[in-house]
């Protein structure tokens, strides 16, 4: 990418809180994660490196920490063309984060409620980003990532109800539909998503997959102002990918409502479906969740 499509990318970000970028990863690239996905996921037990959707169809909605499970995603988190594009909005120092990935499988894959990513960890500045990575062809039909533009300049929404963190917007303070645009991109693309954008996507309606790998990134001297089960879970894998790391903490001004939930919770996916039932978090030995998205 040039220096002038790169200042294209940053202003993009910077006004509608997310730039997309089509094919950043090259067709054999593609192909090596996917294999990687099927590799994960060929285990006697899936419970052991994933979560499934809910019922009893042993299909898988979430590999947990896909940079811990198989050396293709760790390398493609650290991949220079991608923390180019990383360092272009924030900055030279980098942390890696966390990574997740979502298998939205076809006509069952598991809506996102509306949310903003900060909301689950909350730190001193909002120089956060994920890199969301498609690994198919992705339309609205198979649930293509939907955004508010500009949501991110507007703070930190309310996540709680009925008292308590539910890692959701829902409701009245839900933001309106029309507003949202669907970011359709092939396979290869990749979404930067500025960790206020509100977003959300729905279940997949069509008879193809829509795998997303998502490795989260943030400032060196962005430190986390909240240790929870939840908020702290990611700390242990944190690392330095680029630059030097900070010994003193950027702060920004704003008022960060700390996620609070009244139980221990397995996943984004159960939190917002009520957090009632940690027996998948019990049994698979993750009873506290990674990230959001």
């Amino acid at each position: 990418m040039s220096a002038r499509d790169m200042d294209a990318l940053v202003k993009e970000y910077r006004e509608n809180g997310f730039a997309v970028v089509e094919r950043l990863f090259d067709p054999s690239e593609v192909a090596e994660l996917n294999t990687a996905v099927t590799e994960i996921l060929d285990v006697p037990d899936l419970g052991s490196v994933a979560e499934v959707e809910p019922g009893d169809n042993g299909i898988a909605r979430r590999i947990w920490s896909p940079t811990k499970q198989h050396s293709a995603f760790e390398r493609a988190a650290a991949h220079p063309r991608l923390l180019d594009h990383i360092e272009a909005l924030i900055g030279p120092d980098i942390l890696f984060h966390y990574s997740k990935l979502h298998l939205k499988a076809p006509h069952v894959g598991s809506v996102v409620d509306w949310h903003q990513d900060f909301s689950y960890y909350p730190h001193t500045n909002t120089d956060l980003v994920t890199a969301l990575v498609y690994l198919d062809d992705t339309t609205t039909e198979n649930s293509a990532l939907q955004a508010v533009p500009g949501s991110h300049r507007r703070g930190l929404a309310d996540h709680y109800v009925d008292g308590y963190f539910r890692g959701k917007v829902a409701g009245a303070d839900a933001p309106d539909p029309a507003l949202a645009v669907s970011i359709e991109a092939p396979a290869g693309s990749v979404i930067f998503i500025h960790c206020l954008l509100l977003h959300y996507s729905s279940p997949n309606r069509s008879d193809r997959y829509r795998r997303a790998y998502l490795p989260a990134y943030r400032a060196a001297d962005a430190f986390p102002i909240h240790f929870g089960a939840h908020a702290g879970h990611n700390e242990p894998g944190v690392k330095l990918l680029r630059g030097s790391v900070s010994d003193t903490a950027r702060v920004e001004a704003g008022a960060w409502r700390l996620p609070l939930a009244e139980r221990p919770f397995g996943s984004l996916f159960q939190l917002q479906e009520g957090a009632h039932d940690t027996s998948t978090a019990a049994a698979t030995g993750y009873a506290t969740p990674e990230d959001a998205t």
